[in-house]
């Protein structure tokens, strides 16, 4: 077991403001209880206004196919076996599509990076139930979210290990080994964390 410290995170009191936006949170042993239990969350935004993230390794006992039914969309096929995820504990009755920039524009939508969006309309639903939409997406139901200082002072109190994002993570590695996946970059594995880990 051992403890992983990053130096910009160990003077990040004492220096100008840190983001983590397109990073992942991945959840230390010693968060134990709910919806982060052995979390890996995809940080969408954080500044110095607060964060949220979508949690991408936590599917729920519903697949695509069962949302898109629900929205009852005209001429569309449904043969989708895309899992939902839960995304987080916040607004867990709105969906949350985050995906691949492919170049399509849709009606709410944040780039995150060149290459990753996040979108909440109805359009890319639509669009997927039409097998029109993004070549690679993850779907969930709410998110997570923090207010400002508060991922901040998380992270000081070792809550959460940080690693950059990776897409290849995000939508090519199955669910359950998403963790490991992300945690490869540091030449390291889930079972060699300490609960007193730092940031990476």
């Amino acid at each position: 077991m051992f403890a992983v410290i990053s130096p910009i995170l160990t003077s990040m009191t004492n220096t100008a403001f840190v983001s983590f936006k397109n990073h992942f949170l991945i959840a230390l042993p010693a968060l134990k209880d709910g919806i982060f239990t052995h979390s890996i969350t995809y940080l969408c935004e954080h500044d110095e206004h607060g964060a949220m993230g979508i949690i991408i390794n936590h599917p729920l006992n519903m697949d695509v196919d069962e949302i898109l039914e629900q929205l009852e969309l005209d001429g569309c096929s449904y043969d989708h076996q895309q899992p939902v995820y839960a995304g987080g504990p916040i607004h867990t009755d709105r969906g949350f599509v985050l995906h691949r920039r492919d170049g399509k524009q849709w009606e709410s939508s944040i780039d995150v990076t060149d290459t990753v969006t996040l979108t909440t309309s109805l359009d890319i639903l639509d669009a997927i139930a039409r097998n029109c939409g993004p070549s690679q997406s993850i779907i969930a139901l709410g998110y997570a979210g923090w207010d400002a200082g508060q991922l901040e002072e998380e992270l000081q109190d070792n809550i959460w290990l940080t690693v950059a994002a990776s897409d290849h993570v995000i939508f090519e590695v199955e669910a359950e080994k998403r963790v490991d996946a992300a945690l490869a970059s540091l030449g390291i594995d889930f079972s060699q964390i300490s609960p007193h880990s730092g940031h990476a």
